[in-house]
């Protein structure tokens, strides 16, 4: 039974986001939990924490045991970037873009 979690409209680029991602690919959720907790970039802590939202769904809302999920898919996808003013030399305008995503995990029971 799959269940999933979405984490929406962080503050972290998609591309960092996904360098923490592809860590986790695949793995057992708990270890994939593990692995986050000493990871020393932003993105793990949001990761982390849909990873554990998708574990809470899982057992309270299914019944299923955290032992057996497994990340069958995670993805970090593109949210509305914002346009932020600065100026620069000569009335120049230097436009920066902060970028945002959504953070999207689909857990999966391994049976044996």
């Amino acid at each position: 039974m799959e269940v999933r979690a979405v984490t929406k409209y962080t503050g972290i680029s998609p591309q960092k986001a996904r360098l923490v991602i592809n860590e986790v690919r695949g793995r057992q959720a708990e270890e994939a939990l593990a692995i986050l907790e000493y990871m020393p970039q932003a993105a793990a802590k949001v990761v982390a924490k849909t990873i554990k939202s998708a574990l809470a769904n899982a057992t309270e809302n299914f019944g299923l045991e955290a032992e057996d999920m497994y990340i069958s898919k995670i993805v970090a996808d593109d949210a509305p970037r914002r346009r932020w003013r600065r100026f620069g030399a000569r009335g120049r305008f230097k436009p920066w873009i902060r970028r945002s995503s959504h953070i999207t995990v689909v857990l999966d029971e391994r049976t044996d």
